[in-house]
């Protein structure tokens, strides 16, 4: 993957995304897990918390931390990322059900966000939740929580964009893998409590924020 061109890299993520599975099959997933990575000083670093689904309670949290392979390109961050977060995945004890992702899934120019390559890498159930908008258009949801609007790219609904908490601004949720769009707002609303973020991201984001914290401070 670190020797991989552009159009190398382009050509792979259309491949995944012709992999990705748009059906939800089974009941609500056991465990879940959040992901998050933050880069700081050319080092990766990278959270999965596995969570309880019904409870919403931290059943493990493994972290990894490697130097990215690839650059730092709009619409490529899957190159730079997935390699630490399997690391990480290596540690995790419990096997997730389903894996709730800080970024997009099928809400990407070439339809393969980090969702969708880390869904089907791992052949697991993912859902793209992310802070900001990658691609695409959409309409301004109600204030109240839980309205949504899609989000449209090339005449395709990509994603929702979802208000988690009222009057805060929304996310934008889309398919990883393995899953419909409405299931997936419904588990990331099921998952959403005090924050705009749904607890297995808010929970990998804060665990990558110490392990950036402990790195400066030589832990």
């Amino acid at each position: 993957m670190d020797r991989l061109s552009i159009e190398d890299a382009k050509s792979l993520q259309q491949a995944l995304a012709a992999q990705v599975i748009t059906q939800w099959s089974g009941d609500a997933p056991a465990v879940v897990a959040g992901v998050d990575v933050s880069v700081q000083g050319g080092v990766a670093q990278a959270a999965v918390v596995a969570l309880d689904f019904s409870t919403l309670q931290i059943m493990d949290t493994a972290t990894a931390r490697a130097k990215p392979e690839f650059p730092y390109i709009p619409g490529f961050l899957a190159f730079r990322e997935v390699p630490v977060i399997l690391k990480a995945f290596e540690k995790l004890r419990p096997v997730p059900d389903l894996l709730v992702v800080d970024g997009h899934g099928l809400a990407h120019p070439r339809f393969c966000g980090l969702a969708c390559h880390l869904g089907v890498t791992l052949d697991t159930p993912s859902i793209g939740c992310a802070k900001s908008r990658l691609v695409g258009e959409y309409r301004e949801p109600d204030n109240a929580r839980e309205s949504a609007t899609y989000l449209i790219f090339q005449k395709r609904a990509v994603g929702r964009v979802v208000r988690t908490r009222e009057g805060v601004k929304p996310v934008y949720i889309s398919i990883g893998h393995k899953i419909d769009l409405d299931k997936a707002v419904e588990f990331v609303l099921r998952m959403t409590g005090r924050y705009r973020l749904p607890e297995p991201v808010r929970l990998a984001h804060k665990a990558a924020k110490l392990m950036v914290k402990a790195r400066r401070g030589g832990g």
